[in-house]
C-alpha cells in the first residue's frame, strides 16, 4: 500500500502540520466538514499536496500560464510523492491508492496550479489503463517509468470528427500478421509532443463501439507525428497538440486488452478522469474563494471592509455551499468507483457536470467581488478562471453528461 511509499518520502510529520495550519483556507482548512470522516492516512495525503501545492506550484503558475511552460521538473518532484501512479498497484511501482484518497489529493493540488494537476490526472489515467488491462509485458514494460514520470503519457480519444461522438471515430488499426498499421490523427491531446507514450483508441472492426480497440505507441514510433502546439485561453501550463498518424506500424503485443474492448476502456478511464477533474475544479475554485475572501476584508469601500456589507456575504455563502456540495458529490462518486457501485457511471457524470460548472460560477463570482482588480493579470483570479472553463468540455462535455445521466438512470432506476 501506499502508506509505506508515503512514509518513506513526506516530509517530516510536524513540519507538515505547521504548514498545513497556515494554510488560510485552502481544502485542509475544509476537512473537518468534507462531510467525509477523512482517514490520518488521508489527512496525511491531504497535508501532502497541500504544501507541495503551496510549495512547488502555486509560487510558479503565473510565470508557467505566461510563458507556456511545461514544469517536467516539478512533474518530477510529484512523482517522487506518489502523484504520477496514484492508484496503480505498487508490484509496478505504483501507489496502490483508492480513487477517493486521489481525489482529496487532485483538489489539493490544484489549489496551486489547475493545469499541472490536471496534466498529473491525465498521466494516472493512462497507467491505470495499462495496470488494469494490459499484459503482464506492458505493465512491466511501462508502469515502473510512469510512476516515477521517467516516462509521461497522453490519451487519445478525440478526432476532428468525433469529438462528443467517440464511437463513430475514425482512426484506424489494420492488422498485417504480427503488427497493426495505425492511420488517422487525435485532436486537443494533452502533453503531445512532449508525452513519452500515447494511449491510442482505433478501429480494428465493425463501426460503432465493439469495433474500437486501444493501442500504445510510442513518441520516437516512425510514421507518429505531432501539430503545432494550440494557442488556448488557458491551461497553458501543458502543451497541447495534434497527434497524427500516417502508416505507424506497432506490434500486436502494443494492443491493451481485447481486440473491440477499447470503447468499453475509453469509457473505464473517463469515469475516473471525471472524478479527477470535478476534484481539480474544486481545489482551483477553493483557491477562488479564498482570494476573494481575503480581498474582501482588505478592500475598504464606503468606510467599511466591503465584508461587512451583506451583499458580500450572501455572495460568500452561495459560493461556500457551491463548492461544498460540488465536493461531496465528487467524493461520492470518487468512492462509488471504489465501491465497484452498479451507478457509479451515474455517480461520475453527475458530479463532473454539477462541480465543473458551479466552480467556474464560484471563480466568476471571485472575479466580479475583486471588480477591475480581478480582470488584471497582476492578480491570479483570471487566470484560474480561464484554467476551469475547458473543464466543462473535456472529459466528455457537461451536455453529454446530461446524456449519460439520463441513459443511466434508466439503467439504475427504469420505469416499468
Amino acid at each position: 500500500m501506499l502508506r509505506s511509499l508515503f512514509n518513506l518520502r513526506r516530509l517530516p510529520a510536524g513540519a507538515l502540520r505547521a504548514t498545513g495550519a497556515a494554510l488560510h483556507t485552502s481544502t485542509a482548512a475544509v476537512a473537518r466538514f468534507a462531510g467525509f470522516d477523512l482517514t490520518d492516512d488521508q489527512l496525511e495525503f491531504q497535508h501532502v499536496a497541500d504544501t507541495f501545492a503551496r510549495e512547488e506550484l502555486a509560487p510558479f503558475s503565473a510565470q508557467w500560464d505566461e510563458k507556456h511552460i511545461f514544469p517536467i521538473d516539478t512533474l518530477k518532484k510529484a512523482a517522487e510523492l506518489g502523484f504520477a501512479g496514484l492508484y496503480v498497484s505498487e508490484d509496478v511501482g505504483g501507489a496502490g491508492l483508492s480513487r477517493l484518497d486521489a481525489a482529496i489529493i487532485f483538489e489539493a493540488l490544484s489549489w496551486g496550479c489547475i493545469p499541472t494537476a490536471a496534466y498529473l490526472s491525465i498521466h494516472n489515467m493512462v497507467a491505470s489503463v495499462i495496470d488494469k488491462w494490459g499484459s503482464p509485458h506492458l505493465r512491466g514494460e511501462y508502469l515502473p517509468a510512469l510512476t516515477a514520470m521517467e516516462a509521461r503519457a497522453s490519451y487519445c480519444l478525440t478526432e476532428p470528427g468525433s469529438g462528443s461522438d467517440a464511437a463513430s471515430l475514425k482512426t484506424t488499426a489494420r492488422r498485417e500478421g504480427d503488427h497493426y498499421v495505425l492511420n488517422g490523427q487525435k485532436i486537443f491531446i494533452s502533453g503531445g509532443g512532449s508525452s513519452h507514450l500515447y494511449l491510442v483508441m482505433a478501429r480494428t472492426g465493425e463501426p460503432g463501439p465493439k469495433g474500437i480497440s486501444a493501442f500504445l505507441i510510442e513518441k520516437d514510433t516512425e510514421g507518429l507525428s505531432f501539430g503545432k502546439p494550440e494557442r488556448k485561453m488557458g491551461w497553458n501550463a501543458q502543451p497541447t497538440t495534434t497527434v497524427m498518424m500516417d502508416n505507424v506500424r506497432v506490434p500486436v503485443d502494443s494492443r491493451v486488452g481485447q481486440e473491440g474492448e477499447g470503447f468499453k476502456i475509453a469509457m473505464w478511464a473517463l469515469d475516473g478522469g471525471r472524478v479527477n477533474i470535478g476534484a481539480c475544479s474544486i481545489g482551483g475554485a477553493q483557491f477562488c474563494l479564498d482570494t476573494a475572501r481575503q480581498y474582501a476584508h482588505q478592500r475598504q469601500q464606503f468606510g467599511s471592509p466591503i465584508a461587512n456589507f451583506q451583499a458580500t456575504q450572501f455572495k460568500f455563502a452561495d459560493m461556500a455551499t457551491q463548492l461544498q456540495a460540488s465536493r461531496l458529490m465528487v467524493r461520492h462518486a470518487a468512492a462509488a468507483l471504489d465501491s465497484g457501485s452498479r451507478g457509479k457511471t451515474l455517480e461520475c457524470a453527475m458530479a463532473k457536470r454539477y462541480a465543473t460548472d458551479a466552480c467556474f460560477e464560484v471563480a466568476n463570482s471571485a472575479l466580479q467581488l475583486l471588480g477591475g482588480y480581478g480582470y488584471l493579470q497582476e492578480y491570479p483570479i483570471e487566470r484560474y478562471m480561464r484554467d476551469l472553463r475547458v473543464h466543462c468540455i473535456l472529459e466528455g462535455t457537461n451536455e453529454i453528461m446530461r446524456l449519460i445521466i439520463n441513459r443511466e438512470l434508466d439503467k439504475v432506476d427504469p420505469i416499468a
